[in-house]
């Protein structure tokens, strides 16, 4: 059933944000058919561990997420397709740590081969060059084998989850996808949550117990869990234009605080799949949405921009739309069963890649933990850690990119004045560049308030290459896939005897799987062994010396330490909840 064979009884997806005044040639989005649910037929309230609310980008890498965990949950979308009704191009901008995340979940290889990589920016004011960076020479991102970013429209990277979805589900517990299935009522109680929901052939209700509200920044789910939200709205206006050039600019991300050909207003400048080019002009703050999204108009900007007429056979205008944006948190990110994930829990200015990027970072700090917990090798009291960890990174997320809102729309005052100064300065001295901030690109957020790490961990590791004790070239997302949801402990250098010895035991009695990592010229102790032969796992652990570092299946330290004792004991039982599960004690 396609939309527009929609019954009357079930209403279409509804525009927001100005996405009604979209203009181009468009792109073409799958749609996926509408399957009755059995409850229709059955009249049963059936139970379900986990209940997903949303099919955007992040409610489905949750719902991949788990599927790769053997978690089986379902989802639900009121729509029949992937992206925002209206707005099908979103998000462009995936980070390095995302990256990582989905080659975790087996889309890494096609997102490559899709989009476009990335690592060089520079701004502009006017005509001169006031800042310039390239993301492969920080650390954060030096040492990945994944690229520091790659642009590729969202509905691809969506509608690739769909289809690896449906491929595990042919051998592991699989995720139910449903869609055109619209929640209208929630309530939840100490035993259980209960859902309502209208399809286009009628409505039941379903029982849940956790519900993971991925609906985005209009969530129903927050007024009725009476979620408190720390919000700030602007007057920034911006307008997207999607084209495709016959002779397109350099593959760069190119912007411009002060555009002379955009009435001294900001631009940004990315190419990303199907050589589409994203270009965001900053508008009047009280710009009228439809006048400034009509394609003539955006003509005559690109136009200008280009100091030509671009003619329909050098130019097509595939998509337009006008936004504005708003930085919102809500104050606690669990509300008994529900749990608040992607745009549903915080929305950000779209400066530095920090909205999408942070919500399959959400997805992934709780799908490891959800799976623990529902097979019995972690306490319930480890999901409290997900609000404390990712509102923590969205607090972090918020205060950046509202540094960068205000300096590419200073209120009059001091705000304009410090914008004026530091463009002044960063046209003539180079210390000054790290003041122009167009938006400091999405890095992995740093834990440091978490229950379930210790004061050593809390940080990110980077997917580094190793090789195997066959010789193979091995990378580090190898061995969390090895260890299937599980801690990863790695241990760093030759191990005395009786460190050895405890290693062995704690191996057979823990759901820890333990590696042994050597420097060259040194002796394997464990069974499991790899070769560390440039270091980079003994950085990206953050470790020196002998020592070892306990990783999370979100490829975060938990810990680190020096020696195989009653240190790494308490730091297993911390990162599961305070219980130290043994094998065969939990199904």
């Amino acid at each position: 059933m396609l939309k527009g064979d929609m019954p009357e009884n079930y209403t279409d997806t509804a525009f927001t944000n100005g996405y009604e005044f979209t203009q181009g040639s468009g792109y073409t989005l799958p749609e996926y058919p509408f399957v009755e649910p059995p409850e229709l037929r059955s009249g049963e309230v059936k139970r379900y561990p986990i209940v997903i609310v949303g099919g955007g980008i992040t409610g489905l890498s949750l719902a991949c997420a788990l599927a790769h965990y053997g978690v089986p949950a379902l989802l639900l979308d009121e729509d029949n397709t992937v992206g925002v009704k209206g707005a099908s191009s979103r998000g462009i901008c995936y980070a390095q740590k995302t990256l990582e995340i989905f080659k975790r979940l087996g889309l890494y290889e096609r997102i490559a081969r899709k989009g476009v990589q990335w690592s060089v920016g520079r701004t502009f004011a006017g005509e001169d060059e006031v800042y310039s960076f390239d993301l492969r020479q920080q650390q954060t991102h030096s040492l990945s084998l994944e690229p520091p970013f790659i642009n590729i429209q969202q509905f691809y990277i969506e509608g690739f989850l769909v289809e690896q979805i449906y491929q595990l589900g042919k051998t592991k517990p699989g995720i139910d996808i449903r869609w055109n299935n619209r929640i209208t009522a929630f309530e939840q109680n100490a035993d259980h949550a209960t859902l309502s929901i209208t399809t286009p052939a009628g409505d039941y209700s379903l029982q849940a117990d956790h519900v993971i509200d991925c609906s985005g920044s209009r969530s129903p789910f927050r007024a009725w869990c009476k979620a408190s939200v720390t919000a700030k709205k602007g007057d920034d206006r911006w307008c997207i234009a999607d084209v495709r050039f016959k002779d397109h600019p350099p593959v760069e991300r190119h912007t411009w605080v002060e555009a002379p050909f955009n009435e001294n207003r900001a631009v940004w400048q990315h190419l990303m799949a199907d050589d589409v080019w994203r270009i965001d002009y900053q508008m009047a703050p009280n710009c009228d949405p439809e006048q400034v999204s009509r394609e003539e108009v955006v003509r005559a900007r690109l136009n200008a921009q280009f100091k030509r007429e671009l003619g329909a056979d050098e130019c097509e205008v595939v998509w337009v739309g006008p936004y504005a944006y708003r930085s919102e948190c809500l104050d606690e990110l669990r509300h008994g069963r529900v749990f608040f994930v992607g745009d549903s829990a915080h929305v950000v200015s779209p400066f530095g890649a920090r909205g999408g990027n942070s919500g399959v970072q959400d997805a992934d700090n709780l799908a490891w933990k959800l799976a623990a917990v529902l097979k019995g090798r972690a306490s319930p009291q480890l999901l409290d850690s997900y609000s404390q960890e990712r509102h923590e990174a969205a607090k972090q997320n918020v205060q950046v990119t509202d540094r960068t809102a205000r300096f590419l729309r200073p209120a009059d005052g001091a705000e304009r004045l410090f914008r004026n100064a530091a463009l002044g300065l960063a046209r003539e001295h180079l210390f000054a560049r790290q003041l122009v901030n167009t938006g400091r690109m999405s890095a992995p957020n740093i834990y440091s308030r978490s229950t379930a790490c210790e004061k050593t961990g809390g940080k990110a590791t980077q997917n580094v290459g190793f090789v195997w004790a066959n010789g193979q070239p091995g990378e580090l997302i190898d061995l969390l896939r090895w260890a299937d949801g599980r801690l990863l402990l790695l241990v760093f250098g030759q191990l005395a005897p009786a460190a050895a010895a405890r290693l062995r035991v704690l191996s057979a009695q823990t759901d820890v799987y333990a590696v042994q990592v050597l420097a060259p010229g040194e002796r394997a102790q464990a069974r499991e062994h790899v070769m560390d032969r440039h270091g980079h796992l003994q950085t990206t652990c953050q470790v020196s010396g002998q020592g070892w570092a306990l990783l999370r299946p979100d490829s975060y330290v938990a810990a680190t330490g020096n020696s195989v004792g009653a240190s790494l004991v308490h730091a297993i039982a911390t990162a599961l909840g305070a219980n130290l599960s043994l094998k065969g004690e939990a199904a």
